[in-house]
């Protein structure tokens, strides 16, 4: 169990304590929501949590199966939509280090862990996942 602590700052802001570590997040509205966009918005950690999973089952696996994917990086793009105003799709590109040279078996192994995440598995299915793997 894990337990986070949020204070809501005033001015559409609000700081986030992950209590076990003590490391703190500000986040702030964005611009098209009537804040100021100088920080994550609560949906952009949203989307962004989504890339972090990905990223760390895909680690677990490849160390248990003896290679690594250091180096990997992954782009989010979210995209909202309106009546109700929530996230309708990300869009994630993952991209690996050049010169990373994965066996289809690797490649297999990456894909199923980064599609099968606790947070994709948590995601309303009505949010559309649009997944690109950069080998």
């Amino acid at each position: 169990m894990t337990k986070m602590k949020t204070v809501y700052l005033g001015g559409l802001r609000n700081e986030v304590e992950h209590l076990q570590s003590g490391t703190k997040i500000v986040t702030d509205a964005p611009l098209d929501n009537h804040g100021k966009g100088e920080s994550f918005s609560p949906t952009d950690l949203f989307a962004s949590s989504l890339g972090c999973c990905m990223l760390t089952i895909m680690g677990i696996s490849a160390e248990n199966y003896g290679f690594n994917i250091d180096g990997t990086t992954i782009e989010t793009e979210k995209i909202m939509g309106t009546n109700p105003r929530r996230v309708v799709e990300l869009k994630l590109d993952i991209h690996f280090p050049q010169g990373s040279n994965y066996t289809d078996q690797q490649k297999r192994l990456i894909e199923a862990a980064a599609r099968t995440c606790p947070v994709a598995n948590s995601l309303n299915p009505e949010i559309k996942k649009t997944i690109t793997f950069n080998y």
